[in-house]
């Protein structure tokens, strides 16, 4: 069975988009897909950092507890909010501290706001980045528009029928990535 990783991306006070980070791992469990873990960036709340992880003379726990739990997932999926049309900092942050773990990770991205777009304006400079790095970004999407509507604080959608018929989409196109990229390792 896959090990999906969750990035949680915001740290702001009252963030919406955790919510979503829930219903991903309740939704991946709870349907026997895959296991799943929550990486909280509010939890770590990493420094701007001054160097990659593989050139830092004096890495933190943190900073190598981070690099192990990407490297391990078999996928990712990034939960981001859009700030004023960009992801957040913390999220820029850790993505950039890590390299060799990107490698060829199938990288799935879920976008959040309080408006009516969805996060969608940022899908475009994350999904650069990622590929930059040489991540393998999942084509599907999963925008979230009007989040406090859509989820309660438990990650419970509003709408479970039509949450959980888009998340399948999404999640179907992140594992089979998974599965093509084991295939294409021999494993």
């Amino acid at each position: 069975m896959p090990h999906i990783a969750i990035i949680s991306s915001s740290v702001r006070i009252g963030r919406n988009s955790h919510r979503v980070a829930l219903y991903f791992q309740n939704y991946l469990l709870e349907n026997n897909l895959a296991t799943a873990e929550i990486i909280d960036l509010n939890e770590y709340q990493f420094p701007v950092f001054d160097e990659r992880l593989h050139f830092h003379p004096a890495p933190t726990e943190q900073m190598l507890d981070f690099s192990r739990r990407v490297k391990e997932a078999d996928g990712v999926i990034i939960i981001t909010p859009e700030y004023n049309g960009g992801y957040p900092a913390a999220l820029k942050n850790a993505v950039d501290l890590l390299y060799e773990e990107w490698h060829r990770k199938p990288v799935a991205i879920s976008t959040v706001s309080e408006g009516a777009f969805g996060g969608t304006q940022v899908i475009t400079s994350l999904q650069f980045s990622l590929w930059k790095i040489r991540a393998w970004t999942v084509p599907a999407m999963f925008p979230v528009p009007k989040a406090p509507e859509a989820f309660d604080e438990a990650g419970n959608p509003t709408d479970k029928a039509g949450t959980d018929k888009r998340a399948s989409r999404f999640i179907s196109e992140l594992l089979w990535c998974v599965e093509a990229k084991k295939r294409m390792e021999g494993k």
